[in-house]
């Protein structure tokens, strides 16, 4: 069976990071649940170019044009943010695994505190209480007080944590390279297979 992910893009910068998880989760062959936020729609555009319309069946189409054309598109299903009977709200039909890429520092502090005011909190609320994976990509810098102990709060809880910090032993040329290695991180911690980047110790 494949995996089915849920993946979440919220409003900090980092829309590249959150766009390449989504092409190599659908080129893994992976079932992916995709929520954003109204935020997201700002960043895409900004970052990006890309528009996400409000509506899914829109978004589905725009987001499609800008994938490679060998992804398996009927493994995409996008939800709105207040579509409740979406199968990620409820705990008797959660995803394998939920990514938060990039997270915003205001639904870290949303999940931290149980919120489930929108879909995206409600599916990391199901994800973290029936033990599953939840994956934050948390983009800010600096991290105050409160985003620190927001995240520690979340560890503790059993999520991870995964800031996008590249390593530059791989002697990265390009953006997308720098891209690949944040996303590589991400897609080990959901177990997904790939070969985006040279593992350390690796021959050369």
């Amino acid at each position: 069976m494949p995996k089915t992910i849920c993946l979440a893009l919220t409003g900090a910068s980092g829309m590249p990071y959150g766009l390449r998880l989504l092409a190599c989760l659908l080129a893994a062959g992976c079932r992916v649940q995709l929520l954003y936020s109204q935020a997201a729609q700002v960043v895409a555009r900004q970052e990006m170019d890309i528009e996400l319309p409000s509506r899914p069946a829109d978004a589905r189409t725009a987001l499609l044009a800008r994938l490679p054309s060998e992804v398996n598109s009927e493994n995409l299903q996008i939800y709105g943010r207040e579509e409740w009977f979406a199968p990620v709200a409820s705990g008797s039909n959660p995803p394998d695994a939920m990514v938060i890429c990039p997270c915003s520092m205001g639904t870290l502090a949303a999940i931290a505190q149980g919120l489930a005011d929108n879909l995206i909190e409600r599916a990391a609320d199901v994800v973290l209480k029936e033990g599953r994976k939840l994956v934050l990509v948390p983009r800010e810098t600096p991290f105050s007080v409160i985003h620190l102990e927001n995240m520690l709060r979340l560890a503790r809880a059993g999520a991870c944590i995964v800031p996008p910090s590249p390593g530059f032993y791989n002697h990265p040329q390009t953006v997308a390279d720098i891209v690949d290695f944040v996303v590589a991180r991400v897609l080990d911690q959901v177990g997904v297979p790939h070969a985006l980047m040279q593992r350390w110790g690796e021959a050369r």
